[in-house]
């Protein structure tokens, strides 16, 4: 995982609360066992509709959602999280998040920040004077700023999940961060205890 200071660039507005991971992305496109290829899927029945906000020019090239209250509830699955960074996004700005999803855009490199509702209202009011107006979500600050509106906000971010985008930290890469410690413990572990040599199987 790559580690996240800044987002910049452009963002798109779909002014909606509660949007859950079934419509981030939909049940019928969980059969897929690659992690990429995700981003046709999303917001896939909103995308029928001409008006839908990523249908709208330059959306393509956006790498900032910004959105309503409770982003990412209903169920855990990660293909949520996969399906917005295949898009392109690599931050989305809402006043809340459901904490499962919050947790899997962290562990994947999405930044979630979390935004009053009267920074999200100002924001959204900004873009939708200027579209295509650069939008700046600095992780290490926790801020968010429109340059060209004079905008800027605080958000929030708690000092574990900043640390892991600033250090580019996924599951594996914290376990890495281990890796003397686990072969000092496999060294020292008795020789009758069950283990997995290189050229071994494990037992079922």
């Amino acid at each position: 995982m790559r580690a996240v200071r800044r987002v910049e660039g452009r963002a798109v507005v779909v002014d909606r609360r509660d949007i859950d991971t079934d419509q981030i992305i939909p049940a019928s496109w969980l059969k897929r066992v690659e992690r990429t290829g995700f981003g046709a899927g999303l917001f896939e029945a909103w995308r029928a509709d001409p008006g839908f906000p990523l249908n709208a020019p330059g959306a393509s090239g956006a790498r900032i959602l910004v959105a309503g209250a409770n982003f990412g509830c209903g169920s855990s699955r990660e293909h949520a999280v996969w399906a917005l960074q295949d898009f392109g996004f690599e931050a989305v700005i809402a006043p809340s998040f459901a904490d499962i999803f919050r947790n899997n855009s962290i562990g994947a490199g999405l930044v979630t920040a979390q935004a009053g509702e009267d920074a999200v209202s100002a924001l959204t009011a900004a873009l939708a004077a200027d579209p295509g107006a650069r939008v700046v979500v600095d992780v290490a600050e926790r801020t968010i700023t429109v340059p060209a509106a004079g905008l800027s906000a605080p958000f929030a971010l708690p000092d574990y999940a900043r640390w892991r985008l600033l250090e580019g930290l996924d599951d594996i890469g914290i376990t890495l961060r281990h890796a003397d410690a686990i072969a000092s413990f496999e060294r020292r572990r008795p020789s009758w205890l069950p283990s997995v040599r290189p050229g071994e199987h494990a037992m079922a």
